[in-house]
């Protein structure tokens, strides 16, 4: 209508009609909280962590994000359970580890005829001193490989839970402490159940966190072939860190910040698990202990010294889904525990949190 000549209402004279804007009202929109944020750092123990993985990683080929989470369960002083077909370097993973860090290795081949005291270690009778010696086992080096331990009986799984949980083991009623810092990585095949002994839900749930290596990509296995055409990298692999700066930032891990909106977070989406529907058995307060002590480790290995919620989430399937149980109705239904953890992951709010001051604590 603008342009178009009208009578005015009151005294009849003509009147150009121009177009005019309407009134703007403005709603003041209250600040937001702006979100931390942050970009790998060198801070913290992240120097210490960067030597390790890069020594490791001329060993195990194209499989870095793995190598993180293998330095975050060793970090957070946890174990861990390596599923995976054989021939992907499981073992590599666990000897390279413990020749970077110059820590002592022993590997437990598991058999059905093993007994506990062959890896907790005996009491032996002296003829020369008429005493009887204890004899230690595998289990009190630092780094320990079960290799298959689903193939031994549950007997001797048995005798690695107090180990896992305790870091003492327990022979003839003497108690030995184990050396520090201790780490489990127990392997175990997912194809050939012909013969082997499933972990009870009670071991499992002593594992920090379940993990495959899978297959390299076929640029990595191309690298791999060259690198060892004429020996195994493994054989030359030396130590960039002592046990003593792998203690001191186990210490200095637990020092993390992690704010009470992540804290709540990580209660809510371990919660949750509990709570779903197809879900028989959630997660444990341990599984919520091990996602923060993870945490933790995640943000000091990337050099900072607070937890965001991104760290809960991307260590959420690693740490959750071998202690979720399902009801049969809904295995038959071909849902999986990762398909659980992501539905929750999807529903529980992620808070919004600020980067810490130094003031702190």
């Amino acid at each position: 209508m603008s342009g178009q000549t009208v009578p005015c209402p009151t005294c009849g004279s003509p009147t150009v009609l121009r177009g005019t804007r309407p009134p703007e009202i403005r709603i003041p929109v209250p600040p937001r909280m702006a979100a931390a944020h942050r970009q790998d750092g060198d801070g913290g123990i992240a120097p210490i962590a960067r030597k390790i993985a890069g020594n490791i990683e001329k060993v195990v080929l194209g499989k870095h994000e793995e190598i993180v989470l293998a330095l975050v369960a060793f970090f957070s002083e946890g174990h861990v359970l390596l599923e995976d077909v054989p021939g992907v370097a499981k073992t590599m993973l666990a000897r390279a580890l413990a020749q970077s860090v110059g820590c002592s290795f022993k590997r437990v081949q598991c058999t059905p005829d093993l007994l506990p005291n062959d890896i907790t270690g005996a009491s032996v009778f002296n003829p020369k001193t008429t005493e009887f010696e204890f004899r230690r086992g595998p289990l009190f080096a630092n780094i320990v490989l079960a290799d298959e331990i689903n193939r031994t009986t549950p007997r001797t799984q048995s005798a690695l839970l107090e180990a896992m949980s305790e870091r003492q083991v327990t022979v003839d009623g003497t108690l030995y402490p184990l050396q520090r810092p201790f780490f489990l990585i127990a392997t175990q095949n997912p194809i050939d159940h012909e013969g082997t002994f499933a972990l009870p839900e009670a071991q499992l749930d002593r594992f920090l966190m379940r993990m495959s290596l899978g297959y390299p990509e076929l640029a990595a296995e191309h690298l791999m072939i060259e690198r060892l055409q004429r020996g195994h990298p493994i054989e030359t692999l030396t130590p960039v860190v002592t046990s003593e700066e792998v203690l001191t930032a186990q210490s200095a891990i637990r020092e993390i910040h992690v704010d009470a909106k992540v804290r709540e977070y990580v209660l809510q989406i371990v919660r949750a698990t509990r709570e779903h529907p197809a879900v028989v058995l959630g997660g444990s307060p341990r599984a919520s202990l091990a996602l923060f002590h993870a945490s933790q480790a995640l943000a000091a290995l990337k050099g900072f010294d607070f937890v965001l919620p991104d760290d809960v989430k991307r260590l959420a399937h690693a740490v959750l889904d071998h202690r979720l149980i399902l009801k049969p109705e809904n295995r038959l239904r071909k849902m999986t525990p990762a398909s659980v953890v992501d539905e929750v992951l999807n529903r529980v709010e992620v808070p919004l949190v600020r980067e810490p001051t130094a003031a702190q604590p």
